[in-house]
């Protein structure tokens, strides 16, 4: 059988980033900045007021200004934010001035507008001014020219906003890949039909394309094939042309229905498919393949949601975060002490479901597992906040030990 750490190479070698693309603001963020991004202009652009109140030049404001000597001065300016004509303020005297409007020559401080009795024509001062009180200085956030944002950094909204700030419409960024996700069997019925003997509702593309979109990438389309080869190709073909990335579910075991095996599994002498059908030596999810089907990148799960999902977390979120440059592309793994005696299959890494408490002040945290190790066992995963995995070589582990899990709560994205 094949080792988790090789399949993992073999998929993240199959998934390769899409080319840089620049696209506007609206658009960018969450996703990755492909080039650095210089300052064309310094921020502030101009001296400005970081307070309603009054410009003034500090010298008129003796350091015994208080209200038992207040100062009068006459008001001979209002400037309101925008105001865009040049103004030069007079000694003795002051401008009535907003919060982000551009300071007026000659003006050393702003008094705030708490500090007086918010005159119009004339205004009381009732505190001295320190030189440069209240004043934004052109500049002293960002200064043209310098280097502001940096290649690899994932667009938050504080990056949008710089950007925008900065007069920048729009960035260089790595886009997402472009996701199929394919599921299968005659099974699967569509949620909101009903069912018949032997049917079951479709869950696994549903789940794994949120998967998906939790990890960055982009869904093309989820659509469902039953276990009939010239069917399965038919709903693949049209989604070809705009898709980075086929996962599928199902299909891929030992069973007489195995569609993607059967549609993909042969010498491929077609030049259409390259795909590989292996055992890979974890639990759940043995069965995988991984390969090519006309040049885009294919990934196999198995059928059982638990299995899909536990390894659509091995092997492909990695994988897609990589390519798309994001950070963490693996799972945070944490060190936490077992609450309870587990044993495992020897010759095969297992992952079991688990609830991960953190330890309190450095301490380290405990974990426990949680509902059986079936891979049809979906309730449990969707409570677990954790994979606990066991090494292909450890068949028993006792309560009191330290074992490694796979932090699920998205503490690091």
């Amino acid at each position: 059988m094949r080792s988790v750490e090789e399949h993992r190479r073999i998929v993240a070698d199959l998934v390769a980033a899409r080319p840089a693309r620049t696209v506007k603001l609206a658009e960018a963020e969450g996703l990755v900045l492909a080039d650095d991004v210089v300052a064309p202009l310094s921020l502030p652009m101009f001296d400005n007021s970081a307070m309603d109140g009054y410009a003034v030049l500090a010298s008129d404001l003796p350091a015994d200004t208080g209200l038992a000597k207040p100062v009068k001065l006459p008001v001979a300016q209002d400037i309101p934010a925008g105001r865009t004509d040049r103004l030069i303020l007079a000694p003795s005297t002051a401008h009535r001035i907003m919060t982000g409007a551009p300071l007026p020559e000659g003006a050393t401080a702003v008094v705030p507008v708490e500090l007086t009795d918010a005159g119009v024509d004339v205004v009381e001062i009732r505190r001295t001014a320190e030189p440069g009180q209240h004043i934004r200085r052109a500049g002293e956030d960002v200064t043209a020219g310098t280097t502001v944002l940096r290649a690899g950094q994932v667009i938050s909204p504080a990056v949008v906003g710089l950007a925008a700030a900065l007069g920048l419409g729009e960035l260089r960024v790595i886009p997402p890949l472009r996701v199929l996700v394919m599921s299968t069997g005659s099974e699967l019925i569509k949620p909101g039909t009903e069912l018949l003997p032997g049917q079951i509702y479709e869950s696994n593309a549903v789940m794994l394309a949120a998967a998906v979109r939790e990890a960055g990438g982009d869904v093309v389309a989820t659509p469902t094939s039953d276990d009939d080869v010239d069917a399965f190709r038919a709903a693949l073909e049209p989604h070809l042309i705009d898709t980075d990335l086929i996962i599928t579910s199902g299909g891929v075991s030992a069973g007489a229905y195995e569609v993607v095996k059967d549609a993909f599994g042969k010498d491929g002498g077609d030049g259409v498919t390259g795909v590989q059908f292996v055992k890979v030596a974890m639990q759940p999810g043995m069965p995988q393949g991984a390969g090519l089907v006309r040049g885009v990148p294919i990934v196999t799960l198995p059928g059982n949601p638990v299995s899909s999902l536990v390894s659509f977390e091995v092997f492909v979120r990695p994988a897609l975060r990589k390519a798309m440059s994001m950070p963490y592309p693996d799972r945070p793994r944490r060190t936490a002490v077992l609450t309870e005696d587990l044993t495992s299959p020897g010759g095969k890494r297992q992952f079991r479901r688990g609830v991960y408490f953190p330890g309190i002040r450095g301490e380290i945290g405990t974990v426990t597992t949680y509902g059986p190790p079936a891979s049809h066992h979906l309730r449990w995963l969707a409570s677990a906040n954790c994979l606990l995995e066991v090494d292909e070589a450890t068949t028993e582990l006792a309560a009191g030990q330290h074992v490694q899990v796979w932090d699920l709560r998205g503490v690091e994205k």
